[in-house]
């Protein structure tokens, strides 16, 4: 009798935890700006976002955890060579955030990269149609045409450009020299 009683026990203790961590694995608290892409299977099921949500323990997953605020990335110093063929070194601050954490996940490879890769490209781009003098006159009409062209490629992302914003326009030695001269 007293052997019976323990195996049930035993059994309720056993059932007990298994339900516990049933629980425990199917409720995810999504912390604030933030979105968890869930995958059901290693195919993509939804994205959930801030709050109290449940998941189908063992079988969903969460994938991809997403920040859905605004971030500010350096935008390393590069070459760019301007209308009158002077050469610049630039660089940048790049605002943006996560629209789509669906598209951020499955759309590229890694959405950090491809904006900072992005930013400097379509940079050269812009600092190549305008003269030296000019590159300095206007900033903000340079750094507005890159954001239209960043957030024209970055869509399919689900990547929004806020905001880019050049820190350093250094041109060559022998430029500067010459503009000190010429003051």
């Amino acid at each position: 009798m007293n052997e019976a009683l323990e195996f049930v026990l035993t059994f309720e203790f056993a059932a007990l935890i298994l339900v516990i961590v049933l629980l425990k694995s199917s409720i995810k608290f999504v912390p604030q700006n933030r979105a968890y892409v869930i995958e059901r299977f290693g195919k993509y099921n939804k994205s959930i976002e801030a709050g109290l949500n449940f998941i189908l323990p063992f079988i969903d997953i969460v994938a991809y955890d997403r920040s859905l605020k605004e971030q500010a990335i350096d935008v390393p110093g590069q070459s760019a060579i301007t209308r009158d063929n002077i050469s610049l070194t630039v660089d940048g601050v790049l605002y943006f955030r996560v629209l789509d954490p669906y598209k951020a996940s499955y759309g590229v490879d890694d959405y950090v990269f491809a904006v900072i890769q992005l930013a400097q490209t379509t940079m050269r781009s812009e600092i190549g149609k305008m003269e030296l003098d000019r590159t300095f006159e206007e900033r903000d009409a340079l750094n507005t045409n890159i954001v239209a062209a960043i957030n024209e490629a970055s869509a399919p992302w689900g990547v929004q450009v806020l905001r880019y914003e050049i820190k350093d326009i250094i041109p060559p030695a022998s430029v500067m020299e010459a503009m000190e001269r010429q003051m």
